[in-house]
């Protein structure tokens, strides 16, 4: 048996919808900018250049219905809705029409950005690890199986603070889909059983504060609903 000086972390996991079981989380990868008008509206340009990502640790997940804390050292909480796959089989060099065969599983998230620190580490050319991977930065709903997900290509995305929707497109409208960017990813590294990955955030991203509560969903596959606490 092994022994460990420390007692080990508990395993980062995900609900499964409709069930007890949970998805374990190994990693949780993000694509940045993957909604041409999003980029705009960060200053970029939308021009379909390959797809560039960034990593949360895993137990940055958060349940459906929680109350995330306002975290410490930013004045400006962001709130981003996205579509997420859960792989289930582990693969490199996936082709994109093998992608599919490696997703266990969909569901709508939240990658919650401390947006002044992720804008002063880019304009300094610096990583983005303190405005994204903090802790309880992915708020995650429970996973639904690939075999009830009515599509992974088309979908209303949406998301409301206080009930005025905010982020209002359609999963058709990724610059770089499912497939192609799963794709892309598993070129670099090898994806396996328990990766998660945030697949990118349409227009309307903006402020939350301590009392908000923050909806969404992906049409046809999940809801989401959160609400922002005190400040840590």
């Amino acid at each position: 048996m092994t022994s460990y000086v420390l007692p080990p972390p508990a395993q980062a996991s995900v609900a499964v919808v409709g069930t007890d079981d949970r998805f374990p989380v190994r990693r949780i990868f993000c694509v940045g900018r993957n909604y041409a008008a999003h980029a705009r509206e960060m200053g970029r340009d939308p021009d379909r250049e390959p797809p560039f990502f960034f990593t949360k640790p895993a137990d940055a997940v958060v349940e459906n219905g929680a109350t995330v804390p306002y975290p410490p050292e930013t004045e400006n909480f962001h709130y981003e809705i996205e579509l997420v796959v859960a792989i289930g089989k582990v693969g490199s060099n996936i082709a994109e029409e093998d992608v599919p065969n490696h997703i266990w599983g969909a569901t709508v998230g939240i990658d919650l950005t401390r947006r002044d620190l992720q804008l002063a580490a880019r304009d300094k050319g610096r990583p983005w690890d303190w405005g994204k991977a903090f802790d309880q930065s992915a708020p995650i709903s429970p996973l639904v199986p690939m075999a009830d997900v009515q599509s992974l290509t088309e979908g209303r995305i949406w998301l409301a603070v206080n009930g005025e929707v905010k982020q209002d497109a359609d999963i058709a409208d990724l610059i770089w889909s499912v497939n192609e960017h799963v794709s892309i990813l598993s070129q670099s590294m090898t994806l396996a059983p328990g990766d998660i990955i945030m697949t990118g955030t349409p227009a309307g991203v903006g402020a939350i504060v301590p009392g908000d509560a923050v909806t969404g969903a992906v049409e046809g596959l999940a809801e989401i609903a959160i609400t922002i606490g005190e400040r840590v």
